[in-house]
């Protein structure tokens, strides 16, 4: 009977009516798996009455909607085919409002499905699909669907260029997203405000801060006016580039226009105070956001935990912790991640393990970037048997350590002078079939050098150029150091005249690492050789610099050009250290000038006071 009336109160266009009726079949206790039955009730009904008194059409498009509407998008597509089935047109418009709802839900199978079921898809069929394709990132089949709209003599309007603009922009495909906006202007598209968002997001995204300004001025020319988001965009941009002050200007701009700022916009900006370590002016504008009524989410407490964290301010950022709770503002997993590593930082592991039971307490997940953090923060506090209960941790909750992880703690294992366990990672990783990247092959071969195992550091070395990994600046140093003090200079120097035939700059380290090697050798020529194309190329010796030369010279009973030395280094404002006193005190006393070994002693009780005399410098012979 509700069927019968639905087709009749549709007949005489009562479509409210109707559709009140319909939704009683779909109310509490409906099983909605059975919309397709439905369907059947409502043909069946229209046989009943006869063409004269049905309203099939409408009365099926009616239901349709309703099961969108109250979230039954999987009925709503089987009870599409079983009218596809009774040979009922379904109306395109209905079609394109489920075809949103899955959208919406990202629903990309069922998206796809029900676009080629479509009888008769117009413009706002292809722009939902389209729109959908390119927030998922797929490029490819949005363009695919792009050529079929406009083959099929569907014109495209200004969303269907705004969505693929914003999907070429966001994945970086500039070029593309200017022959877009050409295309769209050609076939006489005016860009409204969407097309300019999305442009000058994706050119401040990728940097080319220039090109978005551009846009910004075609805006105020063809009298297109720019939103909130518009400036909260190049806020963000200017931010994120460090030009605070650029971005407060704009923001000053924004709100003479008669803007309000929204929460978007003062994140951004708190965010590139705090960083600019600018806190005071963050603070005014967290201020500012409470009494203009602008709600603080759990973003904006997260970017003042990490802007106090990375001040050293870890207390400070305990108590907007607290503040965020009493707000009833929820923590998330990035801002106890960020809390955590400003523990860390802090060198109070104990703070950051409790607030990883709170998390677990909170039913919270505990990802990969997280213990990622943890493990580090042990690492660096040198707790690597912490670092590896965690790492055990992470295997049995089924969570797959990456490179960074692994590197971590075998860096942290080598500076603990426990190379098995290094070694033992690494084959770990290589086990569990993970590709070694720079980073990685840098601290082994820094690990392997400094626990004096150069050969296997050499091996490892020529091992990551034959998988095709270019050594960066760090890895050759790393092994030219540690050739050096293993006295394999003619290989150091090879490597060092690698680095300049591949433009790699020369620092300080490599530098001083092959200047040590050569004064050890008692090589005093090509020591001075490099200290001068050392200076030539801007670089100054520091103090461990002259404490080579100075027990370089010592070493040669050179006891006049070691006190130059001394000069020279004071007279360019570094303050020597016992190491340096100690090298050339107890170097005169064992030539016998007490003298001259007591005015030292003077001058370093003067310099540095509470020392006393110790060893000279490592491997000295006195």
């Amino acid at each position: 009977h509700l069927c019968i009336a639905a087709h009749l109160l549709a007949r005489a266009r009562l479509f409210p009516h109707s559709r009140s009726l319909l939704s009683r079949l779909l109310a509490p206790g409906h099983r909605p798996h059975l919309a397709a039955s439905l369907v059947d009730l409502l043909h069946r009904a229209a046989l009943a009455l006869g063409p004269r008194r049905s309203a099939l059409p409408s009365v099926v498009d009616t239901l349709l909607s309703l099961l969108a509407d109250r979230g039954f998008l999987d009925d709503a597509v089987l009870a599409l085919g079983r009218v596809r089935e009774l040979r009922v047109p379904p109306n395109t418009r209905t079609c394109n409002h489920i075809l949103l709802r899955l959208a919406r839900e990202r629903r990309g199978p069922l998206v796809r499905r029900l676009f080629e079921q479509v009888p008769a898809p117009n413009v706002f069929t292809f722009n939902i699909v389209i729109d959908f394709l390119c927030k998922e990132g797929e490029l490819a089949e949005a363009r695919a669907l792009f050529s079929r709209m406009k083959a099929i003599g569907c014109l495209p309007d200004v969303v269907t260029y705004n969505s693929l603009i914003d999907g070429c922009g966001k994945c970086g495909e500039l070029e593309e997203v200017e022959q877009l906006v050409g295309e769209m202007r050609g076939c006489g598209c005016t860009p409204d405000v969407v097309t300019y968002n999305a442009l000058v997001n994706c050119f401040c995204k990728f940097g080319r801060m220039e090109r978005a300004y551009s846009y910004f001025a075609e805006m105020k020319r063809e009298g297109v006016m720019a939103n909130i988001r518009t400036y909260s965009t190049f806020v963000d941009a200017f931010c994120k580039k460090g030009m605070v002050r650029e971005a407060m200007k704009l923001f000053a701009q924004m709100r003479i226009k008669g803007m309000t700022p929204n929460e978007v916009t003062y994140t951004c900006l708190v965010d590139g105070t705090f960083k600019a370590g600018r806190l005071d002016d963050a603070f005014v504008l967290i201020d500012e956001m409470v009494q203009q009524g602008v709600p603080l989410n759990v973003v904006t407490y997260t970017v003042q935990v990490d802007g106090l964290c990375k001040e050293g301010k870890i207390a400070e950022a305990e108590d907007v912790f607290r503040l965020m709770e009493k707000a009833g503002v929820k923590a998330n997993e990035l801002l106890y991640t960020t809390l955590i590593h400003g523990h860390f930082m802090n060198k109070n592991s104990e703070r950051a393990l409790d607030l990883l039971n709170e998390m677990k307490d909170k039913g919270m997940e505990l990802d990969v970037s997280l213990y990622g953090a943890l493990i580090c923060g042990l690492c660096n506090l040198q707790k690597v048997d912490e670092a590896k209960s965690l790492l055990n941790k992470m295997d049995e909750c089924g969570l797959k350590p990456n490179n960074i992880i692994y590197t971590n703690i075998m860096d942290a294992c080598f500076k603990e002078v426990k190379e098995s366990e290094a070694i033992a990672l690494l084959h770990k990783m290589q086990d569990s079939g993970f590709q070694l990247n720079v980073v990685t092959y840098c601290a082994l071969v820094d690990g392997l050098c400094k626990a004096g195992s150069v050969d296997e550091a050499v091996s490892h070395f020529n091992k990551m150029r034959d998988l095709g990994l270019e050594p960066n600046v760090h890895t050759y140093t790393a092994l030219i150091d540690g050739l050096c003090k293993n006295g394999c200079l003619t290989k150091a120097v090879a490597l060092l005249d690698e680095m300049a035939g591949k433009g790699l700059s020369l620092d300080k380290v490599v530098y001083t690492s092959l200047m040590d090697g050569y004064l050890k050798q008692g090589n005093l020529q090509d020591a001075f050789a490099l200290k001068a194309e050392m200076i030539n190329s801007g670089l100054q010796l520091d103090l461990y610099g002259y404490t080579c030369f100075v027990w370089g010279f010592c070493n040669l009973n050179m006891m006049q050009e070691a006190r130059e030395v001394l000069s020279e280094m004071i007279g360019n404002g570094i303050t020597p250290d016992t190491v340096i006193y100690n090298c050339l005190i107890s170097k005169y006393q064992k030539l016998g000038h007490i003298e001259e070994a007591a005015s030292l002693q003077n001058e370093m009780e003067s310099v540095l006071p509470s020392c006393t005399i110790g060893d000279a410098a490592p491997g000295s012979d006195g």
